[in-house]
């Protein structure tokens, strides 16, 4: 087992260097404080600050003796003209009616993401910080219990990620309010092609896939690579995340041996897997609560009230769904769930836009890897996708730092 490994939380825009920060240049200048109202309302309507709103219009200091002195921001310097008489006549009007000295100073580009951040800024010039809010449980931490509940189910994903004798990715998604796994599975992109008759329509076999249902697990054959024994190597080039390319770059070899789907990933798997379980369970429901569902941009009405549900484990291991007393009443059967909202998913390394995408049509909640992926990540090492306000959805990100060598045991 894993043991003192942290749990680390991704945020959705990149931290800057404390001590290096991207800097506007801006036009400044000492105003008399009785002016200051008058020439702060005057700024904002003929040069708004609108790419810099964290920056604060004024900067106060106190100087020897208690003195107050304000500076005050006229605007941002052109690119590549620092020229006085480049600024707008409304500006040089206001600058001449209170006697204005202007010189360039410079204020950070970007808002703080950490209060360190913010302390830093404000070196330069007063910027505003607000702390990012969540409603998620343990963005801000996790208690002894759910972090060992964290590394359970990363160690299963590491297992199964190694257990075909190759390295690959794996998922594994959990009902944390039941602590179950739903589904599980690793990659599919290389499997074996079990005819050799390039007309013949019959399905390939893939490799390994989980789907828990009523507490069983029904797994299909496994199949192993003939060069397994050296896999354990870097760059893991076995990995769909890392290399999303790769089936194309092996597609012309072996074709009488292999079948290439580009996009089987272990994430992609296991949603097909979870949505398989969900029509075993709730069968003749595919249709019937589609049609009164109506989204209202970011959530569903049943996703609302589908938050009010309890989900439990009975002692026989069939997952049932306990409904509160204002939803259904006892003698209706339980509605099936919509996609995997409230679900976490477990990936040994982060996934590429692919599979972090589809993720957000899922609506998982938090989502959970071991390493990073510097070639394709999207959560992180390459892009942000959960800070992309545009999409109607985001999840939490976190990171379980783990040593390269847990994928080695593992495997031993």
């Amino acid at each position: 087992m894993m043991n003192n490994c942290l749990i680390v939380h991704i945020p959705d825009k990149q931290p800057h260097d404390l001590h290096h920060q991207p800097t506007e240049s801006v036009f400044a200048s000492i105003i008399d404080p009785k002016h200051a109202n008058q020439i702060v309302r005057r700024l904002n309507q003929i040069a708004p600050l609108e790419d810099l709103r964290h920056v604060k219009r004024i900067q106060k200091k106190v100087l020897e003796g208690g003195q107050i002195q304000l500076l005050v921001i006229l605007c941002l310097v052109s690119e590549g003209n620092n020229q006085f008489d480049s600024m707008p006549s409304h500006l040089q009007e206001l600058i001449s009616s209170y006697q204005l000295s202007p010189f360039i100073t410079k204020v950070c580009k970007y808002a703080a993401t950490s209060k360190e951040e913010w302390h830093e800024q404000c070196k330069f010039w007063p910027t505003s910080y607000h702390p990012r809010t969540y409603n998620i449980d343990g963005i801000t931490g996790f208690s002894e219990e759910d972090s060992q509940s964290v590394l359970k189910f990363m160690q299963s994903a590491l297992e199964l990620a190694t257990s075909d004798g190759l390295v690959v990715n794996a998922a594994v998604i959990v009902d944390p309010s039941a602590k179950q796994i739903i589904s599980s599975a690793c990659d599919q992109i290389f499997v074996w092609n079990t005819c050799n008759d390039d007309s013949c329509s019959r399905k390939p076999e893939l490799f390994c896939s989980h789907t828990i249902i009523s507490g069983k697990c029904d797994s299909h054959e496994t199949l192993h690579s003939n060069n397994s024994s050296n896999q354990l190597k870097q760059p893991y080039t076995s990995v769909s995340c890392l290399y999303p390319q790769q089936w194309a770059e092996h597609q012309s070899h072996s074709r009488s041996l292999y079948y290439f789907h580009p996009l089987r990933h272990a994430a992609m798997v296991a949603i097909e897997s979870s949505a398989a379980r969900d029509r075993c369970l709730f069968p003749g429901k595919e249709n019937s609560e589609a049609k009164y569902l109506e989204l209202d941009g970011e959530n569903s009405s049943w996703t609302s009230s589908h938050a009010k549900r309890q989900k439990i484990a009975c002692a026989n291991g069939e997952y049932v769904e306990k409904l509160n007393a204002h939803s259904h009443t006892s003698d209706q059967p339980p509605a099936r769930p919509y996609l995997c909202t409230g679900y976490d998913i477990y990936l040994v390394w982060e996934p590429c836009a692919m599979c972090a995408m589809a993720l957000v049509h899922q609506r998982i909640r938090r989502i959970f890897y071991a390493f990073p992926n510097p070639n394709a990540g999207a959560l992180g090492s390459v892009h942000r996708l959960q800070g992309e306000k545009s999409l109607n959805h985001h999840y939490a990100v976190f990171r379980v730092l783990l040593p390269e060598e847990a994928l080695h045991r593992c495997y031993i």
